[in-house]
């Protein structure tokens, strides 16, 4: 069974990485394609940018914004769909979700972090 990590995607990319995933709806800035060495760019998992707006990266907004973005998730089918493609792929190697926020510990990739790992 694989793991699932988050991690900025302007860090070096590692082989214990595994299936690298971008979560983010806009590309990150400064960042080209190739150094960002992703496996597939999930944008429809980010927050709606409406939600994204919102939350500014506050870290005092971030409870209210995990529960919003939960409801999001649980709400939008397309995410549904590609949550289970990770859970799916997870089964037989290690997903990493990419992020661009310079925050590690309130961001949409923890939320999904802990969405995937509750359902193991």
């Amino acid at each position: 069974m694989g793991s699932v990590k988050i991690k900025r995607i302007y860090d070096e990319p590692s082989s214990g990485d595994g299936y690298r995933v971008l979560v983010d709806r806009i590309w990150p800035r400064g960042i080209s394609k190739e150094k960002a060495q992703i496996d597939e760019w999930m944008k429809e998992l980010a927050p709606s940018t409406e939600l994204r707006k919102w939350f500014q990266h506050d870290p005092e907004k971030f409870p209210a914004f995990r529960e919003k973005y939960l409801s999001y998730l649980e709400e939008n089918e397309t995410c549904q769909k590609n949550l289970e493609e990770l859970k799916e792929r997870m089964k037989n190697e290690d997903v990493t979700l990419l992020y661009g926020a310079k925050d590690e510990k309130h961001n949409q990739a923890a939320v999904l972090k802990e969405v995937l790992l509750k359902c193991e």
